[in-house]
């Protein structure tokens, strides 16, 4: 790989945050939007920011305290193999990985202090039965082994050495016989989670147990009930059974996340947006953290409730009249 290098006057920070951004601008979009959160937490700290990318141009201004470890375009892969390949990647003795829409809301110190002496870690806990991307019990019996990891892979946390080089390497091998193994695909791709899960129980690796306090996507926890990363807040929640937005198979519970994972289509909605947009006129234009959040309040937040709100009020009406849609 034709990894870009930090400057040799600057020594490599012991800890790291790494995101990847590949294709187009969008990805890099976002990217910029959680170093710009990353950047407003740490302001005075150790831990480095890194931006893997194949794509070209110039940065924002603010992103000068970001290293950007540029590649040829699919020279990192394509779609979920790309994660297979952080041991390469990874810039420090400690690495944490983040997705790239994600969003940080408060010091990430603590959560390099939880992973430590890990290998390679997730944020999660073991199953031996159940459906994931395939029959679990299946999977495990055919490896023998008592459980694999479930989690989201917008976290990974990695420490340099043989045992997480030998997790990255089994969980690239294992990739050539994703179908022949009966694991089901993503989105028509090998979802990287099942392999880096096998790959781990098999090398005795471990999650850190969901707490709700490192990681929170909008998948499990589908109501997003406050967000504001300059104040270091965020609550998501799982509604009872009752509730319309609940999702089974996980727990009902609320949690604060430090890391909030806005995944799928969430970060064309105004609750990321308006975070984005606050976070670019702190960060590039200099603004006051309040002059910032009453700019955007009263030129996108507000406006886009009010739309929102306004279309949850007619859409019964509409449904009357018209029928819900058609899926095709």
């Amino acid at each position: 790989m034709n990894q870009a290098t930090v400057p040799t006057s600057t020594s490599p920070p012991s800890r790291a945050v790494l995101t990847i951004a590949t294709g187009k601008w969008v990805y890099l979009n976002m990217a910029i939007a959680l170093a710009r959160s990353f950047l407003w937490w740490h302001r005075d700290s150790a831990i480095g920011f890194y931006i893997a990318t194949d794509i070209t141009g110039p940065l924002p201004a603010d992103m000068e305290g970001v290293t950007i470890l540029r590649f040829m375009p699919g020279e990192l892969g394509h779609g979920f193999s790309m994660k297979l390949k952080l041991d390469q990647l990874a810039p420090a003795d400690q690495t944490l990985f983040i997705d790239a829409d994600c969003l940080c809301v408060g010091p990430l110190g603590p959560v390099f202090d939880r992973f430590a002496g890990h290998a390679v870690s997730v944020v999660g806990s073991g199953i031996s039965e159940g459906e994931w991307f395939g029959d679990v019990a299946r999977t495990c019996a055919h490896f023998n082994v008592t459980q694999i990891p479930k989690f989201n892979g917008g976290v990974y946390y990695l420490e340099r050495g043989e045992r997480c080089s030998h997790v990255y390497e089994r969980a690239r091998d294992l990739e050539q016989h994703y179908d022949a193994l009966g694991l089901v695909r993503l989105r028509g791709s090998p979802n990287e989670e099942l392999l880096m899960a096998i790959s781990m129980a098999l090398e005795g690796c471990t999650g850190i147990e969901d707490d709700g306090s490192i990681h929170g996507e909008l998948f499990a926890s589908p109501l997003l009930l406050a967000v504001d990363v300059l104040a270091g807040k965020a609550r998501l929640g799982n509604p009872p059974a009752s509730h319309p937005a609940h999702r089974p198979g996980y727990p009902v519970r609320e949690i604060a996340p430090v890391i909030v994972h806005f995944l799928g289509d969430f970060t064309t909605k105004w609750r990321y947006r308006a975070e984005e947009k606050t976070l670019r006129l702190v960060s590039l234009r200099g603004l006051p953290a309040g002059v910032a959040r009453a700019w955007t309040s009263l030129t996108y937040r507000y406006p886009a409730l009010w739309m929102e709100r306004v279309r949850d009020l007619l859409r019964p009406l509409y449904r009357q009249l018209f029928g819900l849609r058609a899926v095709r």
